[in-house]
């Protein structure tokens, strides 16, 4: 029989620099914060905030909030605290140090939460080289007795130190990654290439992380691509014909989705997936009009398109899950030049599918 493993208990922290401007409040980016815990299998038992004039380049939060959170150790119980953005290695071993358990950043929260995802061999290697681009710099101080050789007692070595030989180990292992995933992105090319000369077309769905894309593409393909209520529940991009009016013919194309503070290491070594975009005929931007930060989240996305360098491309967008709204509301339901659809139950899509038809015309 396997064993039930009690999820781990977590501790939130978010700080805030007076003077910097913010796209999302402390508050909605810790509440955004916890449901990635969530999916990771945390449990969240607490959570701190903190504004500061000047950052703390060594522990992330001022010492009297390392202190206020080391008293809740006991009466929480917790033994993960969780930062709401990326440390720095110092950063993050100088808590480890202080706090005496582990800590994870936003960033490494994101790549633990890919690499359950990750569902497919190319899936697989993109999150596996973020994990090692991750961790390169943050070796230091796992292995403190043997950074220096010949200093004293038990420093002596045979010649090199153990950090020494896990860099040179992840360093060959990010090598030999970046190798297998050019060797995808000229696979991914020959495919493009091949589109391109059958004369279809690619519409690419693109949004923030569970605005209900997956679902969307399920219903407009015909297809049965994994779908869940929780954030990233689907990883590895997916390709399906779609059959629009007028005898239109496209390729439909599901990827990844965005999430404020995506961390740069995961778009570089999504690269090869997110590429495609390039080639997209259309992009049909799907938002979660029932959310409650949707024009923030809307923000995030078209940011994160910027910088991938597809701002330029046709753009559609879509306001999902109207079967959430009132009755009413659900009929008024508009914004800008766009399309509202119900991706669970059907409404809409005709709609949609004339709009996207038009645009590839």
């Amino acid at each position: 029989m396997h064993e039930t493993r009690e999820p781990e208990k977590a501790l939130l922290i978010g700080v805030r620099v007076k003077g910097r401007r913010y796209g999302w409040t402390l508050d909605d980016s810790l509440d955004e914060l916890e449901q990635l815990a969530g999916t990771a299998g945390a449990e969240v038992v607490g959570r701190l905030s903190q504004h500061l004039v000047r950052p703390s380049s060594r522990f992330y939060m001022g010492e009297g909030k390392l202190s206020e959170a080391t008293d809740l150790i006991q009466p929480l119980g917790y033994n993960l605290l969780i930062c709401d953005d990326e440390l720095s290695p110092i950063q993050g071993r100088n808590l480890e140090l202080a706090l005496g358990l582990k800590v994870l950043d936003r960033t490494a929260l994101i790549l633990d939460i890919f690499a359950r995802r990750a569902r497919t061999r190319e899936g697989q290697l993109q999150v596996e080289l973020a994990q090692h681009q991750y961790l390169l710099p943050r070796l230091a101080g796992r292995w403190p007795h043997l950074e220096r050789l010949g200093a004293g007692i038990g420093t002596r070595g045979p010649g090199e130190s153990q950090l020494e030989t896990d860099r040179r180990l992840i360093r060959r292992r990010i090598h030999r990654l970046t190798l297998l995933l050019e060797d995808v992105r000229l696979q991914r090319s020959l495919h493009r290439q091949r589109r391109q000369r059958e004369g279809l077309p690619v519409v690419s769905l693109v949004g923030y992380t569970n605005a209900g894309k997956s679902t969307l593409f399920n219903a407009l393909c015909r297809s049965n691509a994994f779908i869940e209520n929780k954030l990233f529940a689907t990883l590895d991009p997916t390709t399906h014909r779609l059959h629009l009016p007028g005898g239109v013919a496209a390729l439909a194309s599901d990827t990844v989705g965005f999430i404020q503070k995506l961390p740069p290491s995961i778009i570089a070594a999504f690269r090869a997936t997110l590429e495609d975009l390039k080639d997209s005929a259309v992009l049909v931007h799907v938002v979660d009009i029932t959310h409650p930060l949707a024009p923030l989240q809307f923000r995030t996305v078209e940011e994160t398109l910027s910088e991938l360098g597809v701002s330029d491309k046709p753009r559609l967008m879509v306001l999902n899950k109207v079967d959430l709204l009132p009755g009413r509301q659900a009929k008024r339901t508009r914004l800008g030049d766009s399309v509202a659809v119900s991706a669970l139950t059907g409404w809409g899509l005709e709609v949609l599918r004339r709009r996207i038809a038009a645009s590839l015309k």
